[in-house]
């Protein structure tokens, strides 16, 4: 009877197999060409075809390796643990820190946890006279500054400490039609996706709270989640639609569907990590996709999924999914 590492030896037996004899067939081919392409007598009887097709050939081969080299980076389903949570999470985000930022479906406030689950600060969510509201999303810089929508009001407000002893209050920003997801880009530029009127909103802010710059892209389809992306620009999901990519200068760089091939359902949150990669969650097919800036996209959560919405990474390879379908904050192992 064959033993449990014994069966899991024979595959990785199998790769380094196959990945030596790549190896060793072209180091081989390239001692032997190399003194007779030295010589002006040509390419002895290869012709032209023979090379467009070993062209042809090698550049699927080089993509297939590239493909390979991603999968052994990532894993697939691996949940560490479950955060239970109070009701629907609508919005979520974590720091460089490992603090996790939480806005729910009927709770005005802002649950702020550790990655253990543990309860760290709350900050209710109430203005003075309209009272308490729910935000739609929330996003924090990485001085700590924290912005979240409210479809209610339609407006971001961000949270302001007069000084380290005070309670502190939410300022008023900025009114947009329907504020939701929210971003910071690389640039530290605040990102709004504004639903109904298919926009995304840029802008920074002084030291006083006011607006700078306020730039907009238009032409979006119900703009739900917003992230930076590897290029120092943007990527925003649509309700029911595409993943549109965005340039540092807000160029269209095209979508996610269209560049990789990809059927979406609903895509719903976005986050970009460390390595370039855009993940993204798709409410409707329940399963969360990496893509790489290169190769074929990676199917990191395919199962154990309800409701996912909101998506984020941190340290160490784990990835936060928010499933509303199961009111908690699921975090996986995705890299190794």
């Amino acid at each position: 009877m064959a033993h449990a590492s014994d069966t899991g030896r024979q595959p990785k037996e199998e790769f380094l197999r196959a990945m030596h004899a790549l190896q060793a067939i072209s180091d081989h081919t390239l001692q032997v060409a190399s003194p007779i392409l030295e010589h002006p007598g040509g390419l002895g009887l290869l012709t032209g075809s023979h090379l467009h097709h070993l062209a042809r050939q090698s550049r699927g081969l080089c993509v297939e390796l590239d493909h390979v080299g991603q999968l052994l980076q990532f894993q697939q389903d691996r949940l560490l643990r479950r955060i239970p949570t109070p009701g629907g999470v609508r919005g979520l985000h974590c720091s460089l820190d490992g603090t996790l930022y939480l806005t729910f479906d009927e709770s005005p406030c802002i649950q702020i946890l550790d990655l253990s689950g543990h309860s760290l600060h709350s900050l209710p969510c109430s203005l003075p006279g309209p009272g308490a509201f729910v935000s739609e999303d929330v996003t924090v810089t990485g001085s700590g500054l924290v912005l979240v929508s409210s479809l209610v009001h339609r407006a971001v407000f961000a949270f302001h400490h007069f000084s380290k002893a005070s309670k502190g209050e939410w300022v008023k920003i900025l009114t947009f039609a329907s504020p939701r997801g929210l971003g910071v880009d690389a640039l530290g530029r605040f990102l709004v996706a504004d639903y109904a009127s298919g926009l995304v909103h840029s802008f920074s802010l002084s030291s006083s709270f006011k607006a700078l710059g306020l730039t907009t892209v238009s032409g979006l389809c119900g703009p739900r989640y917003v992230s930076n992306s590897p290029d120092g620009g943007f990527v925003v999901s649509e309700e029911c639609g595409d993943v549109r990519l965005f340039g540092h200068a807000h160029q269209p760089l095209g979508s996610l569907g269209s560049r990789f091939q990809h059927p979406f359902g609903n895509p719903a949150g976005v986050c970009t990590d460390a390595q370039d990669n855009i993940i993204v969650a798709d409410e409707q097919h329940k399963e969360v996709t990496l893509f790489p800036p290169t190769g074929a996209p990676v199917r990191l959560v395919s199962k154990g999924l309800q409701r996912p919405t909101g998506v984020a990474c941190a340290s160490h390879g784990r990835l936060l999914v928010a499933d509303n379908g199961d009111n908690c904050v699921k975090i996986f192992k995705y890299q190794r």
